[in-house]
């Protein structure tokens, strides 16, 4: 069966939550969150990260998610912000990452957002994918979280010249 992806809206907050709680246990350095705040975090959270400024997208195998990631823009801004991307471990190397930026980034394009992201430093793989769609660093640095030693770098996606 062939992956299909698909944007949340608040109804899906448990699709999310399942999924979300996964790659916070799997790759805990990769994100701002912890699992123990998300794991505590209230059903309206979910349902409103589900439904959040701009796009939430899940990949499904079946109904099963195994990939992830969002855009949030708000409506008063014109930068977008990458978040939350990424893979099951028993989906990994099937390009399932790569889908999911690219579908954001077409999503921001068509809104003519500027489109910036966090990847935390060592993350060599997600760099990868990042520079692969065109994303360069800024130059900027911020801690991972509060209390982490560890450092995210912040990329924007070139500009057609």
């Amino acid at each position: 069966m062939p992956y299909v992806s698909r944007i949340l809206t608040g109804e899906d907050w448990m699709s999310l939550r399942e999924i979300r709680l996964r790659a916070l246990a799997d790759s805990p350095d990769a994100f701002q969150a912890s699992l123990q705040q998300s794991s505590e975090d209230p059903e309206d959270a979910w349902r409103a990260r589900a439904d959040q400024a701009g796009p939430t997208l899940l990949i499904l195998d079946g109904e099963h998610p195994v990939a992830m990631g969002g855009a949030l823009a708000y409506p008063e801004s014109r930068t977008a912000w990458l978040w939350g991307i990424w893979t099951a471990p028993e989906a990994r190397g099937q390009g399932l990452s790569r889908r999911v930026v690219s579908e954001l980034v077409e999503w921001c394009r068509a809104h003519s957002l500027d489109v910036h992201l966090h990847v935390t430093d060592g993350n060599d793989p997600a760099r990868s994918v990042y520079e692969s769609h065109g994303f360069e660093p800024t130059g900027e640095r911020v801690p991972l979280r509060e209390g982490s030693p560890l450092q995210m770098q912040t990329m924007r996606l070139r500009t057609a010249s």
